[in-house]
């Protein structure tokens, strides 16, 4: 599979992965909730290593959202794109949405189910892992 692009939505992030993808879920945890305004977010995990990142000067900003965790954003357009944690040291988590081209994984649970919402319904035969 060739290379895995993406961009925040003014195109001041941009990132390159050069797969396999590690894994890829729908998280329900109240944080993504928050940071995304929405019910459920979507994301793919790489290694670290294997991404370049590029963003104008400034646009890339890094929000600490739990005392291990980072979220990153495009300061320009508000974008949430990234997370880190010393969870999982290596990895960087990519919100599918951002990226632009075909991924090599497909979601294969939802994460965070304790906390899913109880206005949208899912009839998927996804594994729901809980906290």
């Amino acid at each position: 599979m060739n290379s895995i692009h993406g961009s925040c939505l003014c195109g001041e992030v941009t990132f390159t992965y050069q797969p396999p993808s590690l894994w890829s879920a729908h998280c329900h945890c109240s944080l993504c909730q928050k940071a995304h305004g929405a019910a459920f977010v979507t994301w793919v995990g790489f290694n670290e290593q294997r991404m370049q990142i590029s963003a104008s000067d400034g646009a890339l900003r890094w929000y600490a959202s739990t005392p291990q965790a980072q979220r990153g954003f495009c300061h320009e357009c508000g974008s949430t794109l990234f997370f880190r944690s010393s969870r999982w040291p290596g990895e960087i988590h990519v919100v599918r949405a951002n990226i632009n081209s075909k991924v090599d994984l497909q979601p294969k649970a939802h994460v965070y189910w304790d906390t899913h919402v109880n206005w949208f319904e899912f009839e998927d035969e996804l594994a729901r892992k809980v906290t």
